[in-house]
């Protein structure tokens, strides 16, 4: 017979990766049915996920403001985990910053030509949520 903690102490030893446990979990009932993924299980199997639709969960780095030829705004960011790193990039207002810890959901392209470019393992983002911002209330 397993030992059950008194409610009131389990809620007072909440730690922070619960907390976000917590919060992952409240933010993957908002987006679609994708399954969430680990970069590097996207990357490992990049021609089963090509042009589908995926959900991945990592850090903001070298986060990139731009415009698009027809002068729309426009964003670029590398999403990392611990394992490896995906390119992400969508039109409009990116409401995320470098070091911001994020859910995207979008189309993966196993690789992509643009004139002489070659650009591999991007996502093409229809929704980003930063975790840090999805519900306050949640974090104890």
């Amino acid at each position: 017979m397993t030992a059950r903690l008194p409610r009131t102490l389990f809620i007072a030893s909440r730690t922070a990766s619960l907390a976000t446990a917590l919060l992952l979990a409240v933010a993957l009932t908002r987006f679609s049915t994708a399954g969430m993924l680990e970069i590097t299980e996207l990357l490992s199997h990049a021609d089963q996920y090509d042009k589908q639709l995926v959900v991945v969960v990592g850090l903001v780095t070298e986060m990139r403001i731009a415009t698009n030829r027809e002068g729309q705004p426009a964003y670029g960011f590398l999403l990392k985990d611990v394992n490896g790193s995906v390119k992400v990039v969508g039109l409009g207002k990116a409401d995320v910053r470098d070091g911001d810890q994020v859910i995207v959901e979008g189309i993966f392209s196993r690789l992509r030509q643009t004139g002489r470019a070659i650009i591999y393992n991007e996502i093409k983002a229809s929704v980003i949520r930063s975790l840090d911002r999805l519900n306050p209330d949640l974090i104890g």
